[in-house]
């Protein structure tokens, strides 16, 4: 007997109609929105679920990483809650950084990925955590278990990067960027972006 395939008839949104893993909060599914070679800084539509060019990036800088968000994440209270200073939550999905040691060279794709650590960044005064994710199964990054398994110079670049991508000529950057956190703070950061999810949008 052949087992039926479930599928969906129409295509879920990537941010509410999509699982946020399979073992949250280590095991998560990452929708990837720039790749390391995008120039041009792109964001989900919050209404059709498609990609919008965001802006160009007036800086040279291209992400260090894959950068996307979790699905069925939500920064919101009970993520503001965990950063010192923050006014509340930046109100958008949570972020995620994923390292591969093979070139994904194209967006609107869905990764499985391992939770090693995160950023945590201030953005106009917003909470806007950076989680940092290895690739399952990566040849290179696949053993990482914690951010401190990731090397120095590359946690830098990623520091820079997002201290430096809403910076406009002339102006401050409206991010702040703080310490960089290792993955029992990780895992508190996401359980908290799935519960403010909950409590924003229901189940």
């Amino acid at each position: 007997m052949v087992e039926r395939l479930v599928f969906d008839r129409w295509r879920p949104h990537p941010w509410h109609g999509l699982a946020p893993g399979a073992d949250p909060p280590r095991m998560l599914q990452a929708y990837i929105e720039i790749t390391p070679f995008d120039s041009v800084k792109y964001e989900i539509d919050k209404v059709t679920g498609y990609l919008r060019v965001d802006r160009p990036q007036r800086s040279s800088s291209l992400p260090p990483a894959l950068y996307g968000f979790v699905p069925r994440t939500f920064c919101g209270p009970r993520v503001s809650a965990l950063l010192p200073g923050a006014e509340g939550g930046d109100g958008d999905p949570l972020d995620i950084c994923v390292l591969s040691e093979r070139p994904i060279t194209r967006a609107e794709v869905l990764l499985t990925v391992r939770v090693v650590g995160g950023l945590s960044t201030l953005d106009q005064g917003a909470a806007d955590d950076k989680i940092i994710a290895v690739l399952q199964g990566d040849s290179v990054w696949g053993n990482a278990m914690d951010v401190t398994d990731i090397p120095e110079r590359l946690i830098e670049r990623l520091r820079h990067y997002f201290a430096t991508y809403k910076l406009v000529p002339g102006q401050s950057s409206p991010v702040i960027t703080q310490e960089i956190y290792g993955l029992a703070h990780a895992e508190q950061v996401v359980t908290a972006a799935i519960q403010d999810y909950l409590l924003e949008f229901g189940g």
